[in-house]
Parts: structure tokens; sequence; C-alpha cells
């Protein structure tokens, strides 16, 4: 199959590519803005959210600039806020240390908040076409599908081997794309392969979670301004020892003051 393994790939991107609007820029703010946005997040939920946030903040700078509250209600929709408040945080990092300018050396793009390998080495490929390996969801679910059809507890070590391998390093951000097309088709066509891979963990649900709890008491904050915790016990309907407990979180990790029985975002 190995053979058949490329030529494969590039026929089916010949002919399904998909099309998004961060496959139609080479800025790289945007497509920081984007694989932020795509972290655990899916691309027909993301595509709305990109343009409004690109709208309301083009540029990196006006990223830095802008508040809390204007960032975390651009990004209401997407799920795991923390996401928008790294973001915001690297962009400052970017206009702070690197003059405005996103890096393109994965190593370097792996010191800003928020991103870790996979993440600094799809925006690299993205961004600046540089031949970088990393793995994500539907790239993961190809090398499973195409290599490892009859092994279980696949280590993602062994995945960034093949994907070093088969690298297009003349073209790698059409490379990436067509890799991660067709695994999109193949999460509709088969048995999901990544549940062969060492890393696979089911998501849990999110009804009832203490991550939808978290994320209702940010959108009352930001739609507010300022709220009691007598007021979001009201309108939520949720116990006091969780309402206590998500906003002491959520003050925490930098989303929320709290003053007295009052919260409000933090800035």
């Amino acid at each position: 199959m190995s053979e058949h393994f490329v030529p494969t790939i590039k026929e089916y991107f010949q002919e399904h590519a998909r099309s998004f609007p961060w496959r139609e820029t080479d800025d790289p703010y945007a497509i920081l803005v984007s694989e932020m946005m795509l972290q655990q997040t899916q691309t027909n939920r993301v595509v709305e959210k990109y343009q409004q946030f690109l709208m309301a903040l083009p540029t990196v700078s006006d990223l830095a600039e802008a508040s809390t509250a204007q960032v975390l209600a651009l990004w209401q929709g997407l799920g795991y806020n923390r996401r928008g408040l790294y973001l915001q945080r690297a962009a400052r990092a970017i206009v702070d240390t690197h003059g405005g300018i996103v890096p393109d050396d994965p190593r370097l793009l792996e010191t800003l908040p928020g991103i870790g390998r996979n993440t600094a080495g799809a925006i690299a490929a993205f961004a600046y076409n540089r031949p970088v390996v990393f793995i994500e969801t539907n790239i993961r679910r190809v090398f499973l599908h195409f290599f490892f059809a009859d092994r279980e507890g696949v280590p993602d070590s062994e995945l960034l081997l093949l994907i070093e391998r088969y690298l297009d390093y003349h073209q790698p951000r059409l490379w990436y794309y067509a890799l991660m097309d067709y695994g999109a088709m193949l999460g509709r066509t088969v048995a999901n392969p990544n549940r062969r891979s060492k890393q696979y963990v089911r998501q849990s649900a999110f009804a009832g979670s203490n991550r939808q709890l978290r994320g209702a008491i940010l959108r009352t904050v930001v739609g507010t301004g300022t709220v009691s915790l007598s007021e979001l016990r009201r309108q939520l309907s949720i116990a006091p020892e969780k309402i206590s407990l998500c906003v002491e979180q959520l003050s925490k990790e930098g989303f929320v003051i709290r003053h007295g029985n009052s919260i409000t975002i933090k800035e």
C-alpha cells in the first residue's frame, strides 16, 4: 500500500480539495488566528468566527491592544476560551518581542503562549511554506489508516517518522492540506483510525460539565461587564458551591477578577 500512498493522497486532493478562507491567504497573523481557533474545534464552526474576528481585529497590533472582554466576546461559540486568552497574549509577545511580525521559526513560535510543537509547525508550514514536521487529528488518521491498520496503541513518535519520510519539501503547504482533506474524508467514511493511536482519548460529555458552566459564567460576565455571584446563581440555576469553584478557577487562570461578591473580566 505504501507505494500508492502519495499518489492516492494527491489525486484525492486534486478532485476534492476543501476551500477555507485561511487557505486563501499567506498572512501569518491570519493563519495564527485560524490555527488557534482550529485547536479542538471543527472547521465548520470556525469559518464564521474566523472572519468576524479578523474583521474586528485585522492585525496583530489590533489584537494586542484590544480589551480582554472584546477578545472573549469575539471568541464566544468556539469553546475552550483559554485559547482566546493565549492568542491575545501571543499577539502581545509578537508585538513586544518580534516587532509585530509572526516568527517563521517553529522554535520561536513555541515560545509564544498557547503554542505547542504541532501548532508551531502548522503556522510555519501554512504561513511560510516551511517543510516542518507536525501532526494533528486528520494527519494522524491518514497515517494510521495506511500504515498501522493492524496495530493498537501506536505512538505519535512512530507516526512523525513517517510524516517526515513522506513530507513534500517543495510544497509542504499543499501536501499538508492534502493530508488533512484525506483525513477528513476518512473521518466520514471509515471507523475512526485514531482509536488505534496511543494518544487517543475519548472526549467527555460537554453537557453539564465544568467546562460548560465556566463558559456560561464567562458569557454572562462579558455581556454585563460586572456581575454578582448571587446574580450568576439566579441566572444559571447552579448550586453556589459550583459557581464559587468555577469563579475561583477562572480567576486563577486570568479570566476574571473577584471583588467581594462581584466579578469582572480581567484586563
